[in-house]
């Protein structure tokens, strides 16, 4: 954890120092806004405190010109509550009162390195990939996480760095489809002053700012096919050239990589270079669906019902045995990210002692249970959730998947999978072989395939 604090350094503000040091933040101090926007250009930070009686509006604007977006946090020994509320109403997270309790310090720097993002899983389709992450951890290697959008590809992330060797180090992440193309070289590699109309000053770029720890790049197929050319650089030299500058910069980094698409996929169609691909593939985690882990689902809910109500201030209630047989039965088309989003939304709507089936609703206020039907009909839905998330698959990918599940499920016996897929053992091995030449892990007898084939 980077913490900046800009100020002029009194008693209080060397108190909040000392505290936050002895939680483990390393700390840097700036008198003034111009001072910590050089920091922030230069080191980067995590958090930063800023003096109540600062421009802190002006801060804010600054650092969205500069697409720099470290959280703010306003102090003061005053306890004005017009002063508190300015400070937010300018764009501060939180106002904390100086002189600072520690335990309220301690507790803004956990909830800023945590970031609101727990891990929770009970499924065993999930205890299978977090196992594989968490022997992988300690290494170097390059990791892949992929899935459907909202199953949590960035928390799993965030758990590999903090079981990692470089756990005390940043981890700076980098949404590669929410950055205009123009603009994500600068944001990956930095620039120098002059570089381009707006570059104001140096500043350092992500890879610089991740300098010891680890590197996430969010969606990673959204990147243009020739930024990747120098992102392989990058990670092939450990060396990193700052937009319109003239010396390459060392970076020590871990890289993990996300996407929701199948890589391979765009590989063929020339969209994703395959060298790129094939660096950031050394280790390949697979997140099942939502509909794919049904035990993580009860667990989820209830996290995410007691996380809402303690944001919110309300009471923390369960779920009554209707909604949990609603909130079961959903297929959870957007995964994690919709039942927490529903679970908010109930949270908020409930009434009584337990959260019941009338607050489990969609955003536009509807009841998500399903309507009675017959047998045809529940035939119907259960071939249609079946099926649903083979959608956006091409054939070739539910055939791999199909074969590399028949094979792990016969504990990569050949001549087993061949007959249950009714093909013959020669067909079998030969789209064996084309998968290995892939780059896909595939099980041998006796074994388990230890990585799965698709996102």
């Amino acid at each position: 954890m980077r913490l900046l604090i800009i100020g002029r350094l009194n008693g209080e503000l060397i108190t909040a120092s000392k505290i936050a040091m002895n939680r483990g933040a390393a700390v840097t101090n700036a008198e003034s806004l111009a001072q910590g926007l050089a920091v922030l250009r230069a080191k980067g930070a995590d958090l930063i405190m800023i003096d109540v009686a600062l421009a802190i509006r002006d801060l804010v604007t600054a650092l969205a010109e500069e697409r720099i977006r470290t959280p703010v946090i306003a102090c003061g020994v005053t306890t004005d509550a017009k002063a508190a509320v300015a400070a937010i109403q300018a764009g501060a997270r939180e106002y904390i009162p100086l002189p600072p309790d520690p335990e309220l310090i301690a507790a803004v720097l956990q909830a800023v390195s945590e970031d609101g993002r727990a891990f929770v899983w009970r499924d065993a389709s999930m205890e299978k990939v977090v196992k594989l992450a968490e022997q992988v951890a300690r290494s170097e290697a390059s990791v892949l996480i992929t899935g459907e959008s909202g199953t949590g590809k960035e928390v799993l992330a965030r758990h590999l760095h903090g079981k990692s060797n470089r756990a005390n180090r940043p981890f700076v992440s980098v949404n590669c489809a929410a950055i205009p193309e123009a603009l994500l070289e600068s944001e990956l590699f930095g620039h120098e002053k002059g570089a381009f109309t707006g570059a104001v000053a140096r500043r350092i770029g992500r890879f610089e700012e991740a300098h010891g720890g680890t590197l996430l790049l969010d969606e990673i197929s959204e990147m243009d096919v020739r930024l990747q050319s120098k992102l392989l650089r990058a990670l092939q030299e450990r060396v990193i050239d700052r937009v319109g500058g003239t010396a390459p910069v060392k970076v020590d980094i871990r890289v993990l990589a996300t996407s929701n698409r199948n890589l391979v996929e765009e590989v063929r169609k020339g969209t994703f270079r395959e060298d790129l691909y094939y660096r950031l593939n050394v280790v390949h985690l697979r997140l099942p669906a939502l509909r794919e882990r049904p035990a993580d689902i009860l667990a989820l809910a209830a996290h995410f019902a007691k996380k809402y109500a303690e944001v919110n201030g309300v009471p923390v209630r369960p779920l009554s045995v209707e909604a949990q047989g609603l909130v079961r039965a959903n297929p959870w088309r957007g995964n994690v990210r919709e039942l927490e989003n529903t679970l908010h939304r109930a949270v908020l709507l409930a009434s009584g002692a337990e959260i019941g089936p009338d607050a489990i609703l969609t955003p536009e206020g509807d009841s998500i249970a399903p309507v009675s039907a017959g047998p045809a009909e529940r035939a119907a839905r259960v071939a249609e959730a079946a099926t649903r998330g083979l959608v956006g698959q091409t054939v070739a990918q539910v055939e791999c998947d199909l074969i590399l599940d028949t094979l792990d499920h016969c504990l990569g016996n050949r001549t087993h999978a061949a007959k249950i897929l009714g093909i013959s053992i020669r067909t079998l091995r030969n789209k064996l072989n084309e998968y290995v030449d892939a780059g896909l892990s595939v099980a041998e007898p006796g074994s388990v395939r230890a990585m799965a084939a698709y996102g």
